[in-house]
């Protein structure tokens, strides 16, 4: 009774925040926030304007639509493009199976993070926390429910790992335009972009991607099956091979990369906190990833069925493919949307860097862009670094993803619901179908097992080895990465 009646509290508080948006200087007002439904309430009769009905339609989103757009629009950004290439080294066979098999997994390590958002916050709510002018993070949630030391490990992958994230999408960028215009190197265009990419930080929070996310799906959407379309158009190239796998380097090096492919969930706190109901959650990474397999399959398959291991030494499909009006229309629109994965990746090292200079709770939108600022700065640094499109996704995905996104949520979830009267007490219980606690451990603990052996530890070595190689050939801070010679 006493979950069921906790429940019914935070489902009450975010219809009264749902039906009183109102408008305010910082970004409180835009999250859904905690406190009671009559402070709420109170808050929007004081005078505040309501919301036009612009801000509601483009800006201000809090609904299960926006969650399923921010999931998957964020899950599906530049790895699009290297997917080809990840089946070049795995295999045809190889690549699907562990493209649906990581989605599986990256969908149930999803729902545990969801849990431990739901019980981490309905137990600060019965303590009369109040998270209107806050936005919950990952670490926050272990903090609350394990104590400091799993709270450190927790910020140093999930801040490591966003900051790895938004460099590869600024790498990205650059290696995407140079296929429309090569009058700049990569360098130089990882410069112009970096600058682009800076002006998110006066985006507040989750809660103002609203129509970022649709049209980042919708040109994710074009750009897959441009893709497809191109690639069985175009048809094989004379004397195509299909020799994947070749080599347990190369083979490893494409597991990972499609482990980091669906390990886009280390935003879901975020997301979640940006919801109005945010325990509406638990199913919605699961239906974005298997819209994003109607895209990831198809493409990744055409391609590597037409060209075959021309995709070894060409881990952007946009090389390989004949310049047209449709490719050059797929390079913009995923030259828009990667902007906007790299707000999705940075929003969350924003709000580390604010809380840690005490200006989140600011009612200043320039104050906090310009404290934003600062966290800009190592990213494009990094990307000037290591431009390997294509090799830094593996890297990152076994060393980064593995624990960020795989391994510390199942170990979280089984520490939190370790005692008795926390099982006793939860929030959320167990699926049917999973059988009861016991099947969730067991769940939880292939999870661990298989990603820490496989992911971390073949999928480490081998991307890092190939990673090494990267370097030793083409040097760091490259000016034009897997460029073609110019005539």
């Amino acid at each position: 009774m006493a979950s069921e009646k906790v429940e019914t509290i935070v489902a009450g508080n975010y219809m009264e925040m749902e039906r009183d948006v109102v408008v305010g200087g910082g970004h409180g007002d835009d999250q859904p926030g905690g406190g009671d439904a009559a402070s709420s309430g109170a808050r929007a009769a004081g005078g505040k304007k309501k919301l036009g009905l612009s801000s509601r339609l483009f800006w201000h989103g809090g609904s299960v639509y926006d969650a399923w757009f921010s999931c998957a629009s964020n899950q599906v950004a530049q790895v699009l493009l290297t997917l080809p290439y990840s089946f070049s080294q795995l295999g045809m066979a190889s690549g699907v199976v562990f493209q649906l098999f990581y989605g599986l997994m990256g969908s149930w390590t999803a729902y545990l993070i969801s849990v431990l958002y739901v019980e981490y916050r309905t137990r600060k709510e019965r303590d009369k926390v109040d998270f209107r002018n806050h936005v919950i993070q990952w670490f926050e949630v272990l903090d609350g429910l394990l104590g400091k030391h799993w709270r450190n490990v927790g910020l140093f992958f999930n801040c490591t790992f966003l900051l790895f994230g938004s460099v590869i999408q600024l790498i990205a960028c650059a290696s995407n335009i140079y296929y429309i215009n090569d009058k700049y190197d990569k360098r130089t265009w990882t410069y112009i972009f970096g600058a682009c990419c800076a002006t998110t930080v006066f985006i507040p929070s989750f809660h103002n991607y609203r129509i970022w996310s649709f049209l980042g799906l919708l040109m994710t959407t074009y750009t897959a099956w441009y893709l497809t379309i191109a690639a069985i158009a175009h048809g094989q190239v004379e004397g195509v091979t299909h020799s994947g796998p070749s080599k347990m380097v190369l083979y490893f090096t494409g597991a990972t990369n499609i482990l980091y492919t669906f390990g886009g969930h280390a935003v879901t706190v975020e997301i979640m906190h940006a919801m109005w109901k945010p325990q509406k959650f638990k199913l919605i990474y699961l239906v974005a990833t298997l819209y994003v397999l109607t895209l990831t399959l198809p493409s990744a398959s055409a391609v590597y069925w037409a060209f075959g291991d021309m995709l070894l030494d060409h881990s952007n499909a946009f090389s390989l493919l004949p310049r047209s009006g449709f490719r050059d229309a797929a390079v913009i629109l995923m030259l828009i949307h990667q902007f906007i994965t790299f707000g999705f990746a940075c929003t969350p090292l924003y709000f580390v860097w604010e809380k840690l200079i005490g200006v989140h709770e600011t009612g200043s939108v320039a104050l906090r862009a310009a404290a934003r600022l600062p966290v800009v700065v190592p990213i494009w640094f990094l990307a000037i670094i290591f431009p390997f499109f294509g090799p830094i996704n593996s890297t990152v995905g076994s060393l980064l993803v593995s624990f960020t996104v795989y391994i510390i949520p199942a170990l979280a979830h089984m520490a939190t619901f370790a005692p008795p009267a926390a099982r006793e007490n939860a929030v959320e219980r167990p699926p049917r179908g999973v059988g009861g606690w016991a099947g969730m451990y067991a769940a939880n603990c292939f999870v661990v097992a298989w990603v820490l052996v496989v992911g971390f530890g073949f999928g480490g070595w081998a991307s890092t080895v190939n990673f090494v190689r990267q370097v030793d050939t083409f040097g760091l801070f490259t000016r034009c990465y897997q460029c073609p010679p110019k005539h």
